[in-house]
């Protein structure tokens, strides 16, 4: 049974950053609530203990993101040690796709079940706009390459920015269900950058209309809430608004784990993280770990409840909170 928070709310999923380097530089990626300092990244061995310990308290969905994941040479090692090691329902893998055709297989082969890949759009020069490297081809190999593997589902993660890509949804909807892969159209977040988010944010209301009027049927997940549109003829697209709204917040299910390995209660928050892998190398017991485990649940909290001191929607004083602005973008060929 899932442990809840002390609004009530169930933590059943963990979210894992294994590491914070990427070979992208992607406009308006949040570094999952990292700061900039990197820290020692965890041993596939630590990882499979976190889940472990994470599974005793009935969290039995994990998604390992980065950075880029596939970047660790150990990521065979690191799904496979927990899968053999946790007790996991649902384990999933947040990638940018340009090394997923070398990995898919293997990955599918070790354990993993599904996959998300971040694809924005199918124009190359607004691939390279938005990601500062010019691996769309890559990316939709690796996207083949995982469907015929078998993970399954294969979500396809688009965020959808006025004046970039937002006259791409409907390709992108045909795209995605000519592959059988369901996509996930992710609305702009207002998180460090206000420039962006101010000049390239696109309310996904009207578009949710459309959907609706051409879908036989709608389903709200439990996660955030998420509304899940099932199209007549076909495809399967997923709705993702905002964090930063109270509906979202009190539907989040999710603690997470920095790269470096503290407990992270909220996304959009530096504060409140607990040490993990401080104890854990010192030697301490399961028990002590698990006590930080429940601490760091302890101090979840809706990040909504301050956001009107904060001056939402730009968040003007996130930068302070994560430790400074979000790094230069960097062109890489």
């Amino acid at each position: 049974m899932a442990i809840l928070d002390r609004y009530g709310r169930p933590v059943t999923g963990i979210r894992i950053a294994l590491t914070q380097r990427c070979n992208l530089r992607c406009l308006y990626c949040h570094r999952e609530g990292e700061a900039l300092e990197r820290g020692e990244e965890m041993t596939p061995e630590e990882i499979s203990r976190i889940v472990g310990l994470a599974s005793d308290l009935g969290i039995r969905a994990v998604k390992l993101t980065g950075g880029e994941p596939l970047l660790r040479e150990d990521i065979l090692e690191i799904v496979g040690g927990i899968k053999r090691e946790a007790r996991v329902d649902d384990l999933s893998m947040t990638t940018n796709g340009t090394l997923l055709a070398e990995y898919a297989r293997d990955l599918k082969a070790s354990g993993l079940d599904r996959v998300n890949v971040s694809l924005d759009t199918l124009d190359r020069g607004t691939y390279e706009r938005i990601t500062g490297s010019d691996l769309l081809e890559e990316v939709v190999s690796g996207i083949e390459e995982a469907i015929g593997a078998g993970l399954s589902p294969v979500k396809l993660n688009m965020v959808v920015m006025r004046g970039i890509n937002d006259g791409e949804v409907w390709r992108m909807v045909d795209f995605a269900k000519g592959i059988g892969a369901v996509l996930q159209l992710i609305e702009l977040e207002a998180l460090f950058n206000n420039d962006i988010y101010e000049r390239h944010h696109a309310d996904l209301l009207g578009i949710e209309g459309e959907l609706e009027r051409l879908s036989i049927r709608v389903e709200v997940r439990p996660l955030h809430h998420r509304r899940r549109y099932f199209l007549r003829g076909g495809g399967e697209v997923e709705v993702v608004r905002p964090m930063h709204n109270s509906e979202f917040c009190m539907n989040c299910k999710r603690i997470r784990v920095t790269s470096d390995g503290k407990l992270k209660p909220c996304l959009m928050r530096a504060d409140g993280l607990v040490d993990l892998i401080g104890p854990m190398r010192d030697g301490a017991s399961r028990e002590r770990l698990r006590a930080a485990f429940l601490e760091a649940i302890g101090l979840r909290a809706p990040f909504f409840s301050d956001v009107a001191e904060m001056g939402c929607p730009g968040h003007p004083s996130l930068d302070q909170r994560w430790g400074g602005p979000a790094p230069p973008r960097k062109n890489s060929k």
